[in-house]
């Protein structure tokens, strides 16, 4: 456990992460009492600053007399120092605007968060596509290409479609495939997909399903057409903002990045976990287990709908962020993606 830090430390170590977070440079004791009403002399403060340094707090650059702060540094920061700023009306109208436009998708609405989210924040926006399986059930179709293959087509609640080449063990007609899919629209309508498989589980372990071999082809054919074999998906805007952080400077850090990016499982992973925490997270540098990001801090919130959490959405930039203006950026973001998923908010109106 980290050794209990001053109040005069813990003044030190504020002032000299939010003047490295404005400037991006090492940050000086002249620099210190210069700019910041700290009633100590230089000399002082280089002392402070030395006993940071050795608790762990600040490093120094070989090139500078001046410090920077460490991963730890930020994490003692985040959580015991940051004020968090509220959102002006500016800021917020600035994310609304992107919803104006009558009749958004789901799919939209996610694509114009993430574009909110980087224009505002100024860094690479994240939004989580949900999973087939926390999606509500709207339609499904069953279309006939050969005698024993079959593509379903299922719409979500939200207007998300899933194709799904399913093999048959036996041939159905088109009669047959016709009273199926009668029979699961009316009974899977408003579903989450969750409770439809869970049902269509109950129902083949029902007496009656035993005896009734439509319903028997019916329950095999959702199951079939309701398992969710994706990878998961995330929509990303806004990787130019790395290019303009001088702590990727390096083309060989800037390509790892991008890379990263266009693999999108990284993302996914770490988009995935932020689902299982409440409120907003902060995961800065070595907290993400990944080496592509050991220079970067991500903040997640997650959103959701009628049925429950859906998905997650945030902002990845560098360690050295304005955190007490990125945390509601993307804490407005997910609240507001909740209300109109929910349908609580149009703002169309």
């Amino acid at each position: 456990m980290a050794e209990p830090l001053s109040e005069r430390s813990q003044k030190i170590l504020e002032v000299i992460i939010e003047e490295y977070i404005a400037t991006a440079q090492p940050v000086g004791s002249r620099a210190i009492t210069q700019n910041h009403a700290i009633n100590l002399s230089s000399a002082s403060v280089r002392n402070v600053m030395a006993e940071l340094e050795e608790k762990g707090y600040l490093a120094s650059p070989h090139t500078s007399a001046g410090r920077i702060p460490t991963e730890m540094g930020y994490r003692f920061y985040v959580d015991t120092l940051l004020r968090i700023n509220d959102l002006n009306y500016q800021q917020k109208d600035q994310i609304e605007q992107h919803y104006h436009r009558r009749g958004l998708q789901m799919s939209d609405m996610l694509r114009e968060a993430s574009r909110a989210l980087s224009s505002v924040a100024h860094y690479t926006g994240l939004v989580m596509v949900p999973r087939l399986k926390v999606t509500v059930f709207r339609q499904i179709e069953f279309v006939k290409l050969s005698p024993r293959q079959v593509l379903a087509v299922f719409i979500t609640q939200s207007g998300m479609v899933q194709n799904k080449l399913i093999q048959l063990d036996e041939e159905l007609t088109g009669q047959e495939l016709e009273q199926i899919t009668n029979y699961l629209n009316q009974t899977m309508k408003g579903l989450s997909i969750q409770e439809a498989q869970a049902r269509i589980v109950a129902e083949m372990a029902h007496e009656k399903a035993l005896y009734d071999q439509l319903l028997q082809r019916a329950f095999k054919l959702s199951s079939a057409a309701l398992i969710d074999e994706t990878t998961g998906d995330v929509i990303i805007e806004g990787t130019s903002h790395f290019l303009e952080q001088p702590e990727f400077s390096d083309l060989e850090c800037m390509k790892r990045i991008v890379q990263t990016f266009e693999q999108k499982r990284t993302l996914v992973d770490l988009l995935d976990r932020s689902l299982q925490t409440e409120g907003v997270q902060i995961l800065i540098g070595s907290e993400t287990e990944y080496s592509e990001f050991s220079d970067c801090s991500l903040i997640t919130a997650a959103y959701s709908g009628r049925h429950g959490t859906l998905g997650c959405l945030g902002v990845i930039g560098p360690s050295r962020m304005p955190y007490s203006t990125i945390i509601p950026i993307v804490d407005y973001t997910a609240n507001l993606i909740s209300r109109l998923l929910e349908g609580e908010q149009d703002l169309g109106e």
